[in-house]
């Protein structure tokens, strides 16, 4: 290989972390506006509720809205960091709960924010990295999430369902069912293995078994 050439690459090299993150910005920048902005499901509701505020274009309208929805989403974080929270939470729980099909989603979704929530809670503290040695030892290694250590005996034989989160965006994955044999710990937290799928690997998991343990 030429010094050119090996100099280009060490170029490329350079510039590829960038690039990824650059399309990862772009590619979620575009995912959300397609929702929130004007032309989207969301936008159209903003715009809607801006012509209720101030007659106008519709750019004009959708910028109302979004300041009036803002408005209202500050408010609400205001009474959630009041005493008043556990009154908020509990009423709306009660509502959303007693909708067939609403209520099973809304649960999903509640047990997962709250487990990406940074101050942890019941659901965060209950789940923890494990390791999956899939075919045993000297299988295939993949890090995942165990919500429960309580295991399902499948023919005779314990098991434990693990959540296998996607990458770079680690709001996804999958359920597997895996022999119990098959798990050992991985003491990195659950921050450590969500910068792992983020970063796609770049980020490695024995740096931050090492961190956690200095």
């Amino acid at each position: 290989m030429s010094a050119g050439i090996r100099t280009l690459l060490a170029g490329l090299l350079v510039l590829l972390p960038l690039a990824v993150t650059l399309t990862l910005v772009a590619w979620t920048a575009s995912f959300v506006y397609a929702y929130i902005g004007p032309g989207g499901i969301v936008g159209k509701g903003l715009i809607s509720i801006g012509f209720g505020f101030a007659a106008g274009t519709p750019l004009i309208a959708y910028i109302v809205g979004v300041v009036v929805v803002t408005a209202l989403i500050y408010l609400l974080g205001v009474l959630a960091e009041s005493s008043l929270q556990p009154r908020i939470v509990k009423s709306i729980d009660a509502l959303v709960r007693r909708i067939p099909l609403v209520g099973n989603i809304y649960d999903v979704s509640k047990r997962f924010v709250a487990v990406m929530d940074s101050k942890g809670g019941d659901d965060l503290k209950s789940m923890r990295p494990v390791w999956c040695m899939f075919g045993g030892p000297g299988g295939a290694a993949v890090l995942a999430l165990l919500p429960s250590s309580e295991p399902l005996i499948l023919n005779g034989e314990p098991y434990h369902v693990v959540l296998i989160p996607s990458a770079p965006v680690p709001i996804g994955g999958c359920l597997v069912y895996v022999p119990a044999r098959w798990i050992k710990p991985a003491e990195i937290g659950v921050d450590g293995l969500m910068s792992v799928y983020v970063s796609m690997g770049v980020t490695r998991p024995e740096k931050l078994a090492q961190t956690a343990g200095d």
